[in-house]
């Protein structure tokens, strides 16, 4: 009797673990052989027990391979909201390497409690242009957008595709800007912002009164970014009867991308405002109307001005109407000098980025690019990947050959955006 018992405990112990019998410790022992446990690891997906789902979606993440992708698709219709996230993020860093930061299989905090500083932390975080996602994975964040289990899940589904680029999925994006809740409004706005569907501009208008302060800054950054002329009406009146001051900038930064000379008078009003940010936008204004006559005021504001934010945005209209000499007081200089600094590189870029469209003010860039600090070329190279044409080629294949590992590294990166964008 006893070797009879014997005989089947052995038995039962070679036997597979019943799924309600599963433990997160068990995913985790299945998960050391790396990608050949992928199978097994998916077949957890459908464990009745949500904590052994979770750390199933975990170990997917930590192996990262691309034969991963599809389970942590499949992870994305779990009824579970924060596992829904969970592969969200999974399929992001898959991407974007980095996005999950370190090894998250052993974590024992669930993404949700973390999930609005997260936003915060990645909002201007988007993918290479030479990065192509696959088609299924945009689709299923673009299913969780409408149908995730919680708002925090469709948020983050927005979030994730703005920074995927996720193009297929501006209708779902638009239906997160006509929601109830705030964070998926938000996100989604920033999302149109990455993605940069123009035709989405005049769907999203609505919002630019919208009563909740970042919901209404966003909508306002995403008209001016979408390039929809047909909101400077809204903006104006925006301009006109706020009276927050975050508001007020944001709408004049958004009527200077949407030049027309109606607004003359706004932004002659603005340019000897006493705030800093609206003297800046309104040299934006003058910049983007693009009249030679504006240029010996600018040049006399240039002058009086001593604040760096709205001298950037002076540089910038001077450029703009044709002052490209790189002597060493220039505007031109002024900008391409200040991709040195920490504190203004991020306004410096997008304005070299926007001139640079310009072939004259293209081709003015390569010796810089050739000859300058680390930092001006790593910026020059975001540049011409941008806006750069055939002639940048060899600019950036020089660049991707320097001896400096950051600079090459840079050059590389540009070109491949650059090779991809034509």
């Amino acid at each position: 009797m006893r070797i009879l018992l014997i005989a089947f405990l052995s038995l039962a112990a070679l036997r597979p673990l019943a799924a309600q019998d599963v433990k997160p410790k068990d995913v985790r022992e299945a998960a050391k052989t790396g990608s050949a446990s992928i199978p097994k690891l998916q077949e957890f997906l459908g464990n009745p027990s949500t904590d052994v789902r979770d750390q199933a979606v975990r170990e997917l993440i930590d192996i990262g391979t691309a034969r991963g992708i599809d389970p942590l698709i499949q992870a994305t219709r779990d009824n579970d909201a924060e596992i829904q996230m969970l592969a969200t993020d999974g399929l992001v860093n898959f991407y974007s390497p980095g996005y999950i930061k370190g090894g998250i299989a052993g974590t024992v905090r669930r993404v949700a409690t973390s999930i609005r500083g997260k936003f915060t932390d990645t909002n201007d975080l988007v993918i290479p242009v030479f990065v192509d996602v696959r088609p299924e994975v945009i689709a299923a964040l673009s299913r969780l957008v409408t149908g995730g289990a919680s708002v925090e899940s469709r948020a983050n589904a927005a979030h994730a595709l703005g920074i995927l680029r996720g193009k297929a999925a501006v209708d779902q994006l638009l239906e997160g800007v006509h929601s109830k809740d705030t964070g998926l409004i938000y996100e989604s706005l920033v999302a149109l912002q990455k993605i940069r569907d123009e035709s989405a501009g005049p769907r999203i208008a609505f919002r630019l009164h919208d009563l909740d302060p970042k919901v209404q800054i966003a909508a306002i950054q995403t008209v001016g970014l979408l390039l929809d002329k047909a909101a400077v009406p809204d903006l104006l009146d925006v301009l006109n009867h706020t009276s927050d001051l975050k508001v007020k900038r944001e709408a004049l930064t958004a009527i200077a991308m949407l030049p027309v000379e109606t607004s003359r008078a706004i932004y002659t009003q603005c340019l000897h405002d006493k705030d800093d940010r609206l003297r800046a936008a309104a040299a934006e204004g003058f910049a983007r109307l693009r009249k030679p006559a504006d240029l010996p005021m600018l040049e006399q504001a240039w002058k009086d001005e001593q604040k760096p934010l709205p001298r950037l945005s002076l540089a910038f209209a001077q450029v703009m109407l044709g002052k490209i000499e790189l002597s060493e007081f220039s505007p031109f200089r002024y900008l391409i000098n200040n991709l040195n600094s920490a504190a203004y590189n991020g306004v410096a870029l997008p304005f070299l980025i926007e001139l640079a469209r310009d072939s004259a003010v293209r081709q003015a860039l390569y010796a810089p690019a050739a000859s300058g600090t680390r930092d001006e070329k790593i910026g020059l190279a975001r540049v011409l990947a941008a806006s750069g044409d055939k002639s940048s080629l060899d600019v950036l294949q020089r660049l991707s050959k320097d001896t400096d590992s950051q600079v090459a590294e840079a050059g590389l990166r540009a070109l491949r955006s650059l090779q991809s964008r034509m």
